[in-house]
């Protein structure tokens, strides 16, 4: 059983590195061995789980349905032996993470630093990025999400909200003047922070009055830190997320306009896994969501009165 298992995580590792030469460099293994145990997986089967070719691996329809069976299987395995060592009594291991990349300089980062002096036993493991990551797929404990949620098995806990918000440096509003409608902007210069959004359109107002606007983008960068540095620097309007801009707000290095246009606030969740909940998730949960809950709500208030 114990060789059925190896196989399984060796045909696993080759489709997720996409070649088997790919797989047997991510295993620390010689080529030939990972060829011929997913060989011999196909032989005990009698059937092909994968098909070959100079561009890589693909999956047949077989190798699809027993590659997602492997991957049920080997979790329940883990989920055995984290039992069996006591990860779901007592707060101890490796917590994987990922949020936002704003969010986890601002926020995550802080907490952590709280968290891991409350709890010596625990590691964690904090990657930060503005994609979408699949918990299951890259064995994450939880994520921060922040949008409306598709429904799935996995399990949410709601921190707050963000809203986007328009901004200025105060001297480039006094400059150009202070929009009055969304519509203003086609007369302003714009900075589009490109990852979530258009850089010739801003979509503006809710329901019935859900519209695109037309703008004109003169510099689009791909971060949000970017995007706020050259606003506080007088180059134009951006448009980001509340929480990214509370303290610039705070501070009067930014204003805010257009806040009757935006849209609705969009949900902030902590994101984790179905099953049994090991006590170093739960315990993370439990410290860090009243924490992040609390600077939630303080960052939009912030931007939204300091306006």
């Amino acid at each position: 059983m114990a060789d059925r298992l190896d196989s399984m995580s060796i045909l696993i590792a080759a489709v997720d590195a996409g070649s088997l030469s790919a797989g047997a460099r991510e295993l620390g293994m010689p080529l030939a061995t990972v060829s011929r145990r997913v060989a011999e997986l196909e032989e005990k089967l009698r059937t092909q789980l994968l098909l070959r070719s100079v561009r890589g691996l693909a999956l047949t329809e077989a190798g699809t349905v027993y590659v997602a069976a492997c991957r049920r299987i080997l979790e329940q395995v883990a989920e055995a032996e984290r039992t069996a060592a006591g990860e779901y009594s007592t707060p101890r291991g490796l917590l994987t993470l990922t949020s936002p990349i704003v969010f986890g300089r601002l926020h995550m980062v802080p907490v952590l630093a709280d968290f891991l002096k409350a709890y010596p036993d625990v590691d964690v493991k904090l990657e930060q990025s503005d994609r979408l990551v699949s918990l299951h797929e890259e064995q994450i404990d939880a994520a921060i999400r922040i949008g409306h949620l598709p429904d799935s098995s996995l399990r949410a806990r709601r921190l707050g909200e963000v809203r986007w918000v328009v901004c200025a440096s105060p001297a480039y509003l006094a400059a150009r003047g202070r929009p009055e409608r969304a519509e203003d902007l086609a007369h302003h210069d714009c900075i589009t922070f490109e990852n979530l959004m258009s850089a010739d359109r801003w979509r503006f107002g809710n329901g019935r009055d859900d519209r695109q606007v037309r703008i004109r983008s003169r510099l689009i960068v791909n971060t949000a830190e970017a995007a706020i540095d050259a606003a506080e620097a007088g180059l134009g309007i951006a448009r980001v997320l509340s929480y990214q801009v509370a303290g610039a707000v705070a501070a009067g290095r930014l204003a805010i306009a257009l806040e009757t246009e935006e849209p609705e606030a969009w949900p902030v969740s902590i994101l984790y896994g179905g099953g049994l909940v090991p006590q170093k998730l739960r315990a993370f949960i439990d410290f860090a969501g009243p924490r992040l809950s609390s600077v939630l709500s303080k960052g939009v208030g912030q931007v939204w009165t300091s306006s």
